[in-house]
């Protein structure tokens, strides 16, 4: 019979307290795992991936570790990824691991403490271990983010790959070959030779290749935007690939806006690896000399209707500088294991989205208006977000720890990654204090040439703190920065910091129809926003997506798992919804909303009588202000 062990016997043996025939008991592996040291490690590891099997999804890889002595060896599974902010390495799709020595079998052991480490015992007189394994891609959105499709590929070596502990990963050499489906293109910043379907990348250290994804896919083209820059791109059909030069114009801006702007470029090679899919998962991730950058079908094809999705490219191309060249000293580390902190992030991506958005406007991938549109949603979401009375931005750097991008069903109470969109506020800020303590002379251009625009060519990391980030606003003007950026990061309030807005010239207002930057963004994501008035964001076919805490829809017990069935008598659409709220604008009558949840219905009032709200930055008299002049091309 087992036994529960209370109090001091659970300090016995195994052995003791259950018997001899009794089941092994976990062992705390986890303070055995060597700490990385900044030595090289003793060999090269190659690497060989067969990505030719896109009807099911899979990835086999086959890895070949050097090894110096015989006995305890840890091998690692990339955790900790630079770009997520997070302890989020797809090692729950990592299967049919098998290592060997010399064709004989090695028997492994997932550490109990941290499972991405695998213990295993080397042999005598063995020089190098084999290690097969799969990484088995999503083939359903619920299953997570697709990477492979019939027609093309996205490979993110730290995927199908481990690493041996011990060592910094820029210290460990790495060959790598990948066999693709015939008649494809792969494309990366790692340079390659080309044999039928094979690429052989040329060799590398283990945190470069990480740092340098594969697209590879069916439909491609390549466009060169500046000599070291390209826009490689893979699309699902030929037609998704028919840009016309007026649409590469801007992308050639781009490089050219980024150049004028930083002062200097960080990588021999930088690639965007565009992915034009309504398959492939959506993304964009940064990278030193790439970036991984998705977008839903009509790219090109619906130039008119795609601005909403042009942001993506100059946000992602910032952090060539913000983020891979320059970087939170917490937030680098030495391998892929040891945690990441986030208490920077308001930086790396705050800023970064701040010269997204301004690049869009400077490079013309949006027009002015379009830049001062998307801005205005930002500023209102902002300022309308309950949850800024209780949680500060600071908090916020940590949500990829706590939330990992997991769904929310009060966001606007929770708050979420706020530090991209109100980071951007801090940085508006700050350019339009730069502009009035010099009167004119200085503004955050000048920042950027002076903190990311070093080491010309470098395209290693330089870390930086937040004393390193107010001595260069003092060494630009003399201002209480700190006091400033400190106020920022831990106040909370009812109101979002709309100041640099209102120096540089331009006020939040609302009115009661949409932009069409606004119109195309619902579009995009398929969504009803009245978030501002009502509290509702509206799904397909009456789904609520979001309801805005403290709003008059969340006042009436109305639920994001509810679906809208009808508005007053007559069945829901969004034209009828926006109706109502339209004609209850100075009435006394509610708006009366039928919803379902499950198998039940129930009929709510929400007493709403404001109109419908959408966001608008308007100009604050006349002449040329600070920001038109941020947003001007240089």
């Amino acid at each position: 019979m087992l036994r529960i062990l209370t109090g001091c016997a659970l300090l016995l043996s195994p052995a003791a307290a259950l018997g001899e025939n009794s089941l092994p008991q976990p062992v705390p592996y986890a303070d055995t795992i060597p700490a990385p040291k900044d030595a090289p490690y003793p060999g090269v590891i190659r690497l060989a991936i067969d990505a030719s099997d896109t009807a099911q999804g899979i990835f086999k890889a086959h890895e070949t570790i050097p090894v110096a002595t015989a006995g305890p060896m840890v091998l690692l599974f990339p955790k900790w990824l630079p770009g997520n902010h997070s302890p989020t390495g797809q090692i729950d799709k990592l299967a049919g691991i098998r290592i060997s020595a010399g064709g004989k079998p090695i028997a492994w052991t997932r550490d109990p403490v941290d499972v991405y480490a695998l213990h295993i015992d080397v042999p005598q007189g063995a020089a190098s271990i084999d290690i097969d394994m799969q990484f088995l891609s999503a083939t359903e959105a619920n299953q997570g983010r697709i990477v492979m499709t019939e027609d093309m590929l996205r490979l993110q070596w730290n995927s199908m790959s481990v690493y041996p502990a011990g060592y910094f990963i820029r210290q460990i050499p790495v060959e790598a070959t990948v066999t693709y489906p015939k008649g494809w293109t792969a494309a990366s910043a790692l340079k390659a030779e080309k044999n039928g379907a094979t690429y052989r990348y040329a060799q590398t250290n283990y945190e470069t290749l990480v740092d340098s994804p594969v697209l590879a896919g069916l439909y491609y083209k390549q466009w060169q935007l500046a000599p070291r820059v390209f826009l490689d791109t893979v699309a699902t059909s030929p037609k998704e690939l028919a840009a016309t030069e007026a649409q590469i114009a801007p992308h050639k801006a781009l490089a050219e806006q980024a150049v004028k702007l930083f002062g200097a470029q960080h990588y021999d090679n930088y690639h965007f690896l565009l992915a034009i899919s309504d398959q492939l998962g959506g993304i964009g991730l940064e990278h030193h000399r790439s970036s991984e950058d998705g977008v839903d079908l009509g790219y090109f094809s619906d130039w008119a209707n795609s601005a909403p999705a042009r942001d993506l490219l100059p946000h992602e191309y910032t952090h060539s500088w913000n983020g891979k060249f320059r970087r939170g000293a917490d937030l680098w580390t030495p391998d892929y294991r040891t945690p990441m902190r986030d208490s920077l992030l308001w930086v790396y991506e705050g800023q970064t989205q701040f010269w997204g958005y301004v690049l869009s406007a400077r490079s013309g991938l949006l027009t002015k208006q379009e830049t001062l549109d998307a801005l205005a949603m930002i500023a209102a979401s902002l300022d309308n977000a309950p949850a800024r009375q209780w949680r500060p931005l600071a908090d916020t750097t940590n949500d990829p720890t706590i939330s990992q991008r997991r769904p929310r069903g009060w966001v606007s109470w929770q708050r979420s990654e706020d530090y991209y969109n109100e980071g951007l506020l801090i940085w508006m800020e700050v350019d339009s204090v730069l502009r009035q303590q010099t009167n004119g002379k200085k503004s955050i251009d000048d920042f950027a040439r002076s903190f990311f625009g070093i080491n010309d060519g470098d395209w290693g990391t330089v870390t930086y703190t937040v004393d390193d980030v107010v001595q260069t606003l003092n060494r630009l003007t003399p201002y209480d920065w700190a006091g400033l950026l400190t106020r920022r990061l831990t106040e909370t309030g009812e109101h979002a910091p709309l100041n640099g807005f209102t120096a540089n010239g331009y006020a939040l207002t609302y009115s009661e129809t949409p932009s069409d930057y606004f119109k195309a963004t619902e579009k995009e994501r398929k969504r009803t926003d009245l978030s501002l008035s009502i509290g509702l964001v509206m799904g397909k076919d009456g789904d609520i997506v979001g309801v805005t805490w403290g709003s008059a829809a969340f006042g009436a017990g109305v639920d994001s798992a509810d679906t809208l069935t009808a508005v007053d008598d007559l069945a829901y659409t969004p034209e009828r919804l926006k109706d109502a709220i339209t004609a209850a604008k100075d009435g006394k009558d509610p708006i009366r909303l039928t919803l379902k949840k499950g198998d039940r219905f129930r009929v709510v009032t929400v007493d709403y009588h404001k109109g419908l709200r959408y966001p608008r930055l308007e100009k604050i008299g006349t002449g040329e202000n600070g920001l038109d002049r941020l947003l001007a091309a240089k």
